[in-house]
């Protein structure tokens, strides 16, 4: 089972390079789907499955982060599933419990150095009501982290990119996957590509399998997230173009003796954008969920052209953690200082640049 030895938690607080101030672009995503969300718990969610007739329902959002937008989503979970309960219960039910409502227990899960401090800080009232419990849940969601059989609604958005570790192959200098030139899978590497590739089905299969025994049957998992046409490359799309930006930048100052040249060719993003038909193998492979819905969506803000000042600090906040971990915080201020000079002297080319996808799923338990 993969475990996270590190954990690169977004910026924390809510200062002004604080993921909360600087995730628009993956709330626009959140609300995209808002619509897509509530009809798929309305049409597929069964309240009369055994597992979802007692009285309290639960929630879980795997790879929470913290401020409003996990709010948002579990918010729009609820009120949904409320609606639903409220338009099933069968005549005797209403006259038998008139004033019954379901109570929820919702879980928050994340890395063990997530910012929950603000994440409970800024609890909305409507998670904070007697009828619903908020819970943090500390801990890598690629393996287990809640009991067996107890959500009856998992969700994850924008997480499944990260995975549990970057390859070791690709920071070898020994290996022919050593991805010497840049931070990330570029897709013009064979040897790392693959290796990204088998890091990534791998971390995938152990979500799905750990999601598969914390569901109910006929629970429902809802994903969505970024990912790449087949005929794409990564460094083809204006992220891929960015992130070989903030490279350059790393190499420079490694040139420049800010830092070492080695720290820098070791060091790899833990991402890695895969096609559609990776995710769709992975899920089937698992045998525990069937496939409801599993579509292309666009985010809102895909034909718009970005600030610089809307990219840096949006980069910013996503790769503090992980820049840190490797680096130490003493260069974060002078990298994405000489980030914003370089955008400014080569400003991306969105017109040129290739489209990533946005995904959106929702798996249902097989009630064996």
């Amino acid at each position: 089972m993969a475990t996270l030895p590190l954990s690169y938690p977004m910026s924390g607080g809510d200062g002004p390079h604080s993921y909360v101030r600087n995730s628009s672009y993956q709330k626009a995503a959140i609300d995209s789907v808002k619509e897509k969300t509530k009809e798929a718990i309305s049409k597929i969610l069964d309240f009369h499955n055994q597992p979802f007739k007692g009285e309290v329902f639960r929630v879980a959002d795997f790879g929470c982060s913290f401020g409003q937008n996990t709010f948002d989503v579990v918010g729009n979970i609820i009120q949904t599933v409320e609606l639903k309960h409220k338009q099933e219960k069968t005549e005797e039910e209403k006259i038998k419990n008139p004033k019954k409502e379901l109570e929820f227990h919702v879980f928050f899960n994340d890395q063990p150095n997530n910012d929950f401090n603000t994440l409970f800080k800024t609890l909305p009232l409507l998670l904070s009501t007697r009828r619903c419990f908020a819970y943090g849940v500390p801990s890598s969601f690629y393996g287990r982290v809640l009991p067996r059989n107890s959500i009856h609604i998992g969700h994850t958005s924008y997480t499944l990119h990260w995975l549990s570790k970057a390859p070791e192959d690709v920071g070898d200098r020994n290996s022919p996957a050593w991805n010497k030139d840049s931070i990330q899978c570029t897709s013009l590497v064979g040897e790392a590509s693959n290796a990204y590739r088998v890091q990534f089905k791998r971390d995938m299969a152990d979500f799905i399998e750990a999601r598969a025994e914390e569901l109910v049957p006929g629970g429902l998992m809802i994903i969505s997230g970024q990912c790449l046409p087949d005929d794409v490359s990564m460094v083809s799309t204006w992220k891929g173009v960015v992130i070989d930006m903030i490279g350059d930048c790393l190499f420079d100052m490694a040139k420049s003796g800010v830092t070492r040249e080695e720290m820098v060719e070791s060091f790899n993003l833990p991402i890695y954008f895969p096609n559609t038909s990776e995710l769709e193998e992975v899920i089937e492979q698992n045998g525990c969920f069937r496939i409801e819905i599993m579509e292309e969506v666009k985010h809102p803000m895909e034909d718009e052209t970005l600030s610089n000042d809307f990219i840096v600090s949006k980069f910013r906040a996503i790769f503090h953690g992980v820049i840190e971990e490797h680096f130490g915080g003493g260069l974060i201020d002078e990298l994405f200082g000489r980030f914003a000079k370089k955008l400014t002297s080569y400003p991306v080319d969105f017109k040129k640049c290739r489209k990533d996808m946005q995904y959106f799923i929702v798996l249902k338990r097989y009630v064996f």
